[in-house]
């Protein structure tokens, strides 16, 4: 199969939701992150959503992508290979219940790889006073088809270069057997090799895999309460790459490399590694505000 490059530029169908209370909290409760502003809802200012609450605002785009592809011309069939490769969520605000969004987006990238192409959708979610509410750059890695061509690599957001020696400091996450059933529930992102462990092992699987996203919002849980102070309203930018498999009964470790401060800003930047000690996120980055004297 083959991929044409000129195609980056497609646009999407756009795509209208309204975010309640119980998306947000059970998103939350399913990483196991108690901080009260997801959960206390006594609050002046209402609660908020987590960070990365925004993958599960998409997911119905991506996981029927092929309705919201406007253009008959992409070959359909190269997104029943596609595999969960890079995220980058730029936060403009944090999402509240109540938040009416709406969805629009386009093919930003077709990149050639060696395992494939790199295919990165940009989404953008602004609410009903059209004011932006976070975008996200979604990169899938269609494996083994051939990308004809590059185009739309200058226009994706950069990550800041790093170069940590060691680890700043690290922490561990148990990955209880039952949490990609909790988050697949709680979060409505579904896909069956993360529950079926007959499915799983048909597609070459050794079992039923975590979330690369439950594994990903963990890191950030963890990130935001040690660098943030605990306040994710602080979070600008998430990052990364997924590289490897997390084991449900396992144990992932999240090392945080290191951070660069800047005069409005820190960089953050970080692993997560799997039981067998490989990089389940790599090359990960948190870009946080700083506090406000």
């Amino acid at each position: 199969m083959k991929l044409d490059s000129r195609l980056a530029g497609t646009r999407l169908n756009p795509h209208n939701t309204l975010i309640s209370w119980r998306d947000t909290t059970n998103f939350a409760a399913a990483i196991a992150d108690d901080n009260p502003l997801y959960f206390d809802d006594r609050k002046k200012k209402g609660l908020l959503a987590p960070p990365t609450f925004p993958v599960a605002v998409t997911w119905p785009i991506l996981s029927d992508l092929g309705r919201y592809i406007e253009s008959k011309e992409f070959p359909k069939e190269v997104l029943f290979t596609q595999v969960h490769y890079t995220e980058h969520l730029i936060l403009h605000r944090m999402i509240r219940p109540g938040d009416q969004l709406c969805l629009t987006g386009k093919i930003a990238a077709i990149l050639p790889h060696r395992a494939g192409t790199h295919a990165v959708i940009k989404l953008t979610a602004t609410d009903k006073k059209k004011e932006p509410v976070f975008t996200e750059y979604i990169g899938a890695m269609l494996r083994g088809v051939e990308a004809l061509g590059e185009k739309g690599r200058k226009r994706l957001p950069i990550i800041p270069d790093s170069d940590p020696s060691a680890a700043h400091w690290t922490c561990e996450s148990r990955i209880d057997p039952w949490l990609p059933y909790v988050y697949d529930g709680c979060t409505n992102i579904e896909f069956p090799i993360h529950t079926s462990p007959k499915f799983a092992e048909e597609v070459g699987l050794p079992g039923i895999i975590l979330q690369g996203t439950a594994t990903l919002a963990i890191a950030i849980r963890e990130l935001t309460n040690r660098e943030a102070g605990g306040d994710p309203c602080r979070i600008e930018e998430i990052a990364c790459q997924f590289t490897g498999m997390v084991t449900p009964g396992t144990a992932i470790e999240i090392c945080c490399l290191g951070s660069k401060d800047h005069e409005s800003h820190k960089d953050i930047f970080f692993n997560v590694l799997n039981s067998k000690n490989k990089k389940a996120i790599r090359s990960g980055y948190l870009k946080i505000k700083k506090e406000t004297p």
